[in-house]
């Protein structure tokens, strides 16, 4: 009978290896994960994120817009520019496109029982857009020059979310954008300040406005 002998163990070259766990293998599939699942959001978000920054409105910053129109009055006072008459174009030099100071404007026809002024210019081609609210202005003032407001009137946070005059700056490519500066004479003093909405400056006109004038100019880009 032949000799049974045990079998041979495996030589070491035939062996296979055991696969090495590391402390860092854990984490390198933890990384893989998470890189996996940021990549899924950036591909949920960025497109998103775009899609709501195309809703804004072009040129628009964080100030508010008033919810109602602005105040009518039957009686009127002139109102005009040396810059441009009514219905005309605003020159570049008082745009985004220039260096962006107020225009001069003139005045006349403020009735007695006026005992304050206050200026409001929006666009009601961009919701009502407000460029500029002036409180507080002299009954007896009759204009205020280029680039400056009368001293003591106060200027409240426009539509772009600073304070005071913000230059016209319609979208590239837009139909002309009419810019209305209204002017209002009040029976008195309407106690706001700086930090009034557009909301509150027409509700306290609408209360106690005795006169208004206009004056339009319009711009494209």
């Amino acid at each position: 009978m032949a000799a049974i002998w045990p079998a041979s163990p495996p030589s070491a070259a035939d062996a296979k290896p055991a696969p090495v766990r590391t402390a860092a293998a854990p984490y390198a599939r933890m990384r893989v994960r998470l890189g996996t699942a940021s990549r899924y959001r950036g591909a949920v978000w960025r497109p998103l994120a775009l899609l709501l920054m195309a809703a804004l409105p072009a040129g628009c910053g964080g100030g508010d817009k008033p919810s109602e129109p602005l105040p009518q009055v039957a009686r009127a006072i002139t109102v005009t520019s040396p810059a441009f008459r009514d219905g005309g174009s605003i020159p570049k030099r008082f745009t985004c496109d220039g260096n962006g100071s107020s225009p001069a404007l003139r005045w006349s026809g403020v009735p007695g029982r006026g005992r304050e002024l206050t200026l409001v210019v929006e666009d009601p081609d961009a919701d009502r857009f407000v460029h500029w609210t002036v409180l507080g202005i002299p009954a007896d003032r009759t204009g205020i020059p280029d680039g400056r407001v009368p001293a003591g009137a106060v200027e409240t946070e426009n539509s772009f979310g600073k304070p005071g005059w913000g230059a016209p700056c319609p979208p590239e490519g837009d139909d002309p954008h009419r810019y209305v500066f209204a002017l209002y004479a009040t029976d008195g003093p309407l106690g706001l300040g700086k930090d009034s909405s557009p909301d509150d400056v027409r509700a306290a006109l609408a209360d106690h406005a005795v006169a208004r004038g206009t004056l339009t100019g319009r711009f494209r880009r």
